[in-house]
């Protein structure tokens, strides 16, 4: 079976190479750079508790010891505070602020030592062709050659080749904000805390009067943002400057402090959707296929778990023949939920970016508005949480037998809680992701006090057993001393990505199974005669 082709080197199409491998899937990333990226400390990005674990997971690097979790989030309005939120130091919540050169070193480091991926840097995709068998990709360039994949994946950012090869729309809105960007090493009042200032009680003839945002990064230095007006007014060196002097007086009550300015630049936030995300054997991922991130969201955040969502689709696919419903499933929901993301965005940004009017004298507009954007900068709510897959095609097509509510509602990503792998070790459930199995969590009160060997043979275990070494798709049996809202001796099914199918009220293998099938796109049988090539 040929590898799996990545076009783009960053830190999507780094982290899907090494998904890929961890599921013992080949793969060759085509890196039209030179291997490796110039230091920008002003280019930056903010990572939530679910991403952060799946890079982690990924790399075996604490990604904390070269970024800042954030020790609090303070949002103020003229001189008000208006929320303030503090985490503890091993807080997994707390949002972690990473420099991406910093990000995507990482990354490279790990995959130098991975023999299943192959970077080819210097090569820039120029066409693509499909076939039922696989795909072929060219690149052009002083070591211009063919490649031979099984599946392509476009991680080639917002000018994607791969989505323009495929005559890809890509519709959407641009210059959602600009803001302007600086990377400084200062003494602030708030140390280790985000802030958000909006309206800034101090004169300003910088780059804005509205807001002005500032997170932390190691060793000292501060990354600045501030909204700039709609519009295209050039920001110059000088007013850049003059703005971060006004700044930084104003939160220092008069005087502004010493400060080394070590990054400038200005970043636009686009708001666009690719009509698809699939074509045949071509699929997009990250920034290829969406672009969002006014209010305070992160685009890296949803590319990763375009990510998490495609690998395992893909490995199964590479190892157990191609599934023509799982591999559609993985646009119908990482689209849905960024269009969802988006349409949240759009709908807030007049009321939180209109000035003057009726809307400032409303009684709790302020607050209301200040919740919103808290929401996208810390993860939350419909503008940053991880979103369920609701309506996902690889859900049961009817009720099942048995089945039970938990509190994790189906579709949505499990609780982490500890759990019982088959060697007898303790580990926590979200360590068993990404390996591409199924999870099936039997929920056993006491079993956590006893050897694996005194139960693991008693009660209802052989059974299960069985039933899970039944199922149509490799899985995996956990067992956990509790669930949230899961009694004694229910059943989860979770998939590889750590999103829940169902639950069950006991063992009941034919449900399972049933289950267990929907979960990898239906019938195998009926997958084998699926056409696989180009659509």
């Amino acid at each position: 079976m040929d590898p799996v082709i990545i076009v783009g080197a960053g830190p999507v199409g780094l982290a899907l190479a090494l998904a890929l491998a961890r599921q013992e899937v080949p793969t060759v990333v085509l890196d039209e750079g030179p291997g490796k990226d110039e230091p920008r400390p002003a280019r930056t990005v903010v990572l939530r508790e679910s991403t952060v674990a799946l890079l982690e997971r990924l790399t075996g690097v604490a990604l904390g010891d070269h970024g800042v979790r954030w020790a609090g989030w303070r949002s103020l309005r003229r001189r008000q505070v208006m929320s303030e939120i503090a985490f503890d130091e091993a807080d997994p919540a707390a949002p972690l602020h990473i420099a991406q050169h910093v990000l995507t070193a990482a990354l490279r480091a790990v995959l130098a030592d991975e023999p299943l991926v192959k970077t080819a840097v210097d090569s820039r995709l120029d066409s693509i062709e499909q076939e039922r068998s696989g795909i072929t990709a060219h690149t052009r360039g002083e070591n211009g050659t063919w490649w031979r994949g099984s599946y392509l994946v476009g991680c080639d950012g917002p000018r994607s080749t791969v989505r323009k090869l495929q005559d890809i729309r890509f519709p959407g809105r641009t210059a959602v904000e600009r803001h302007a960007v600086a990377a400084l090493r200062a003494e602030l009042p708030w140390e280790g805390q985000a802030l958000l200032h909006r309206m800034p009680p101090w004169r300003q003839s910088g780059p804005s009067a509205g807001e002005v945002t500032a997170r932390p990064l190691p060793d000292g230095v501060w990354r600045l943002d501030w909204l700039l007006p709609p519009g295209k007014e050039l920001v110059t060196p000088e007013i850049l400057v003059t703005g971060i002097r006004e700044t930084l007086a104003g939160w220092a009550d008069g005087s502004t402090p010493t400060y080394e300015l070590l990054d400038t630049g200005v970043h636009t936030v686009h708001h666009r959707l690719a009509r698809r995300w699939r074509a045949g054997r071509v699929f997009l991922a990250g920034d290829s296929a969406h672009l969002l991130g006014a209010l305070g969201a992160q685009g890296l955040d949803e590319g990763l778990r375009d990510v998490d969502n495609l690998s395992w689709k893909l490995a199964a696919a590479w190892h157990h023949g191609p599934h023509e419903a799982l591999l559609d499933s993985y646009q119908t929901e990482r689209r849905a939920v960024v269009a969802a993301r988006l349409r949240a965005a759009d709908q807030v940004l007049p009321a939180l970016r209109g000035s003057g009017g009726l809307r400032q004298m409303v009684p709790g507009a302020a607050r209301g508005h200040d919740a919103l954007l808290t929401d996208g900068h810390l993860g939350r709510g419909s503008l940053g949480a991880p979103a369920a897959y609701d309506d996902s095609p690889l859900a049961p097509t009817r009720q099942l037998e048995g089945e039970i509510p938990v509190d994790t509602p189906p579709g949505a990503p499990v609780a982490d809680v500890q759990v019982t792998a088959e060697d007898g070790s303790f580990v926590q459930l979200r360590d068993r992701f990404g390996r591409g199995a199924l999870l099936v969590v039997l929920i056993a009160p006491g079993t956590g006090v006893w050897d694996r060997k005194h139960w693991a043979s008693a009660g209802v275990m052989p059974r299960l057993a069985a039933a899970v070494s039944a199922l149509p798709h490799p899985a995996e049996l956990l067992v956990a001393e509790s669930y949230p809202g899961a009694p004694a001796h229910s059943v989860l099914l979770v998939r590889p990505d750590g999103h829940l199918v169902t639950a069950f009220s006991g063992v009941r293998p034919a449900e399972l199974y049933e289950a267990g099938e929907a979960a990898v796109g239906g019938p195998v049988q009926e997958e084998a005669q699926a056409a696989s090539g180009a659509r």
